[in-house]
């Protein structure tokens, strides 16, 4: 029988917590015991008081997508009269326009648009790699990629070895939401299979690129499937240590189809136990990232004292929670504020969290 005091004590021994003691921590474990537990694994692997954020922006190319997600409000069917696709040249401009703020990650996403060739996402890799050098193209879902290699006739590792020859290093996580199967039938049934995140992820970090692992929650999954998310990524961490961060965010539901199910987004409370059973389970993460973004600002400092190390990004433009109704917005110097009337002192890093100033 799973207990606090067994789960502490594999966790105080460097044992490896296992699926029952998962589902312990996200059911059963007192939420303010189950903080002090993943604070100390934190410090034991982050001993500074230091917080983490990059200065970066969340642009889009396009709002076309044929994979009709039922969570999702920001996409538009092809031949949508809303829908849009900026050219290279326009993303860009707008990029230039974000360096010059001091953004060193430009976090770019949009949909599945059967109608891009390859060679429009390889221009936009090398055209900011040459424009501006100090600015890291975190670019593409899975979801996306999977696309490219479709369009192109490709395979996954071509594609993926296309993208690093222009310049790409790193890949963003989105896409995941919950890799379990039931819940993707519910909620995401056209973009593929559990395994098809995970095969785009192991290759890319089989050559070299680093990601992050997401996930979206507070919508038709269980606790069982959660923990199955955690394994997954757990165990795909273990063969190649490519995954720089675990990022969790509740499911927001305002304009979406989903509404109807789901009408209110998971609370605070639900997001602080995330966080702590994700630090505790997912032993081989070294960065757990608090969002700020997604839960509220508040929300996001407590966070900090339930295991997580890192306060994600400054998103000057960010537009698809924005497409549900849910609006954050925030500023460098309110960041670093944030941070230090949590406690922590904070730290300006890149995209691989690499530590560029302590403040």
């Amino acid at each position: 029988m799973t207990t606090l005091d067994s789960v502490r004590d594999k966790v105080n021994s460097g044992e490896r917590l296992d699926h029952d003691d998962g589902l312990f921590l996200l059911g059963e474990a007192p939420l303010l015991d189950l903080g002090q537990m993943a604070m100390g694994a934190r410090r034991k692997r982050h001993p500074e008081p230091i917080v983490t954020f990059v200065v970066d922006t969340n642009p889009n190319y396009t709002n076309i997508c044929d994979v009709d997600c039922t969570f999702c409000a920001f996409y538009r069917s092809p031949g949508h009269e809303e829908g849009y696709t900026h050219s290279v040249e326009e993303m860009l401009s707008r990029i230039g326009k974000s360096a010059e703020k001091g953004v060193t990650t430009v976090l770019m996403q949009g949909g599945v648009n059967k109608e891009l060739p390859l060679e429009y996402y390889l221009d936009l890799v090398r055209g900011v790699r040459e424009r501006y050098p100090n600015v890291t193209p975190h670019f593409w879902s899975a979801a996306e990629i999977e696309g490219m290699a479709e369009v192109s006739g490709l395979t996954l590792q071509e594609v993926l070895s296309e993208l690093k020859k222009a310049g790409q290093t790193t890949i963003p996580g989105g896409g995941a939401e919950i890799l379990s199967e039931p819940v993707r039938k519910k909620i995401s049934h056209k973009k593929g299979q559990t395994h098809s995140w995970m095969d785009v992820h192991r290759e890319a970090h089989a050559q070299g690129f680093r990601s992050t692992a997401t996930m979206m929650y507070g919508h038709v999954e269980t606790d069982e499937d959660v923990v199955t998310h955690f394994d997954a990524i757990r165990e795909l961490q273990d063969e190649h240590h490519g995954f720089t961060a675990f990022v969790p965010w509740s499911f927001k539901p305002g304009n979406t189809p989903l509404v109807k199910k789901i009408p209110r987004h998971a609370g605070p409370n639900h997001y602080l136990r995330m966080l702590g059973a994700a630090r505790l389970y997912l032993d081989n993460f070294d960065h757990v990232q608090a969002s700020w973004f997604s839960e509220g600002k508040k929300t996001g400092q407590v966070a900090l004292h339930w295991g997580a190390d890192d306060f994600g990004g400054t998103l000057f433009e960010e537009n698809v929670h924005a497409a549900t109704g849910f609006i954050n917005q925030t500023s460098t110097e309110e960041v670093k504020t944030i941070i230090r009337e949590a406690g922590f002192r904070p730290a300006q890093r890149t995209t691989l969290y690499e530590i560029l100033e302590v403040f």
